[in-house]
């Protein structure tokens, strides 16, 4: 990487418990058991106080996972292409993922990948919560395949959902996007946590009582009641995938 050009700076913002921002430029890399020729980033986990472990990850050529990703028993996984284009493995069933594909494996189940080509990807993986009589159950597809609905009755913000939304899963992944001048429609202030990265654009992003700028590759993590809502600014389209936990109460 060799000597900077200028005096050192970062917009990261890291406030344990509450919420942080994490821009490309301060990734370093991390060596992950089972996971070779690939640069891995951690960008979320329990020691900011997240209920997650995300990955954002460059794979080289012949960039692989040597065992499951998130195959641990009670643990469920997701896997998100970026860029490139990859083969993936979730117990017999195989997939070929390229830009905008993800797939979901259910508790215990894990995530094999390879990459051929310069890749990148998104990883996730949580503890995942049963529920009496239902199930979660793997699940693929392609963004690109999705359509965009308006999110509440707003024409100029999108929705996508990826997962089902049935009682079986307990977490979803979704893209939000916002046409330049779009925005929340109120500051939402909830027990949901949000791990984001962001795909296209810019954005004003409010956290708890500041406004931040937000741009694309920059990864956000929200904690529960962190109030929260954003603008879209610039000329692009500003479009996030964000996780949700979902379906499930609050355990005491």
């Amino acid at each position: 990487m060799g000597y900077p050009n200028d005096v050192l700076s970062t917009r990261a913002i890291v406030k344990p418990g509450l919420y942080a921002i994490i821009p490309k430029d301060g990734l370093v890399n991390n060596v992950i058991p089972y996971i070779e020729n690939c640069r891995v980033s951690i960008v979320a986990s329990p020691k900011m106080g997240a209920g997650f472990v995300q990955y954002v990850v460059e794979a080289a050529p012949g960039g692989r996972t040597t065992a499951p990703f998130g195959g641990e028993p009670a643990i469920e996984s997701f896997l998100y292409c970026i860029e490139g284009a990859l083969a993936v493995t979730v117990g017999q069933e195989r997939f070929v993922l390229t830009a905008g594909g993800f797939i979901y494996a259910p508790a215990g189940a894990g995530i094999a990948f390879t990459s051929e080509v310069p890749s990148k990807l998104l990883l996730y993986k949580q503890r995942y919560l049963p529920l009496a009589g239902k199930a979660a159950y793997t699940c693929a597809g392609n963004v690109n395949e999705i359509a965009y609905r308006n999110y509440d009755d707003m024409a100029n913000v999108y929705i996508k959902d990826l997962l089902p939304t049935g009682l079986g899963f307990d977490m979803n992944m979704h893209i939000l996007a916002f046409e330049p001048g779009g925005c929340h429609p109120f500051v939402e202030t909830h027990v949901q946590e949000h791990g984001a990265y962001i795909l296209s654009g810019e954005g004003m992003y409010l956290m708890e009582n500041t406004w931040l700028p937000i741009k694309k590759d920059d990864f956000m993590w929200f904690g529960p009641y962190v109030p929260q809502g954003a603008y879209g600014v610039g000329r692009d389209l500003f479009a996030y995938i964000y996780s949700k936990d979902c379906n499930r109460d609050v355990t005491l």
